[in-house]
């Protein structure tokens, strides 16, 4: 089982997967924290913005160079938003409880803002991961499984 997750993000899709992803979290990080800390516009708003935007990036290029997907089903794009808003709302829904919790366990007041950053990077490391496997098994997911390798 470990060896198949292994196997996952060791084939050249995840590594250009990141290589887009670097792309985006550029843009996204901007967007996001300037959002909030520039222009107050509270937790959620921001994170929204940065992943609208960096999505629409993300799919062009993940469809084009990660995945190489040239099937127009007319359903990828569909896929894709599904994945995103799916795996959006999952990692940003867990990471500032957790985040929360575990600065809690330092025993330290942390100003919201300072907590909310922080959620905001780890929602971002949650995101990737749940991110990857989305568009590669379910936006991007070929017909023919030998072209997937």
């Amino acid at each position: 089982m470990i060896s198949k997750i292994i196997f996952l993000f060791k084939d050249q899709s995840f590594l250009k997967f990141i290589i887009v992803g670097v792309i985006n979290t550029i843009i996204g990080l901007a967007i996001m924290f300037s959002c909030y800390n520039l222009f107050h516009f509270g937790y959620w708003l921001s994170t929204a913005l940065d992943y609208v935007i960096a999505s629409i990036i993300s799919y062009f290029l993940n469809k084009n160079y990660t995945f190489k997907y040239k099937e127009d089903d007319g359903y990828s794009f569909i896929r894709f938003v599904v994945n995103i808003a799916i795996c959006y709302f999952i990692a940003f829904s867990i990471a500032r409880p957790i985040v929360r919790w575990c600065l809690l366990l330092l025993d330290f007041a942390f100003s919201k803002a300072f907590l909310e950053n922080i959620a905001m990077l780890a929602g971002s490391g949650f995101f990737t991961v749940l991110n990857y496997l989305g568009q590669r098994f379910f936006a991007f997911k070929k017909k023919n499984l030998k072209d997937d390798e």
